[in-house]
């Protein structure tokens, strides 16, 4: 078997770690636009089953044959939904947006799933990249993209520093009415 690349050790998002914890122990989780899958390797170390999807098939590379973790390549924007009929504990999405398929990926989460989604908004711009409107939230968005069926455990935007300058929108919220857990800060 030829080696396989080496992916950078890049630890994960405080926000992703903070609140891994709500995720059911063995659930299985959908890394969705993944990239080169830092999320994916630490989540499967910590015991859930992940699917790991982009459309970068090269950046997948470095996930083949890890434990617990399934890697697949797909075009999120355009063509056949990968997912239909599919239901997870848990859909972790960083650094991405593509408000089309939106409702789709939240119907992705199965009664009492946590989504964990932390992205870049309006005010971005003045950082870098993205600077698109097209990829950055407006504010409140994640919130109102939600609605009334949804249990919001943390909501988050504005500018952070670390671990660059950016302006952000982060929301981890539990599908259903369910008396969520609070977790210390991370």
């Amino acid at each position: 078997m030829p080696d396989q690349p080496h992916a950078p050790v890049v630890p994960p998002s405080a926000w992703v770690a903070r609140f891994s914890a709500l995720i059911k122990a063995g659930g299985q989780v959908l890394d969705y636009a993944c990239g080169s899958g830092r999320h994916a390797r630490w989540l499967a170390a910590r015991g859930v089953y992940v699917e790991a999807v982009d459309r970068d098939a090269a950046a997948l590379l470095s996930l083949q044959g890890l434990p617990n973790v399934h890697a697949m390549q797909a075009d999120l924007e355009a063509g056949e939904w990968p997912f239909a009929g599919r239901r997870f504990d848990a859909v972790v999405v960083t650094n991405y947006l593509f408000r089309p398929r939106m409702g789709l990926l939240l119907e992705l989460l199965a009664p009492g799933g946590v989504l964990i989604y932390e992205t870049f908004m309006i005010g971005n711009e003045r950082f870098g990249k993205p600077s698109n409107p097209d990829f950055l939230l407006r504010r409140n968005e994640l919130l109102d993209c939600l609605g009334e069926e949804w249990t919001i455990v943390a909501f988050e935007q504005g500018e952070v520093r670390e671990p660059r300058a950016a302006a952000v929108q982060r929301v981890c919220a539990v599908k259903g009415r369910a008396a969520a857990t609070l977790l210390p800060p991370g």
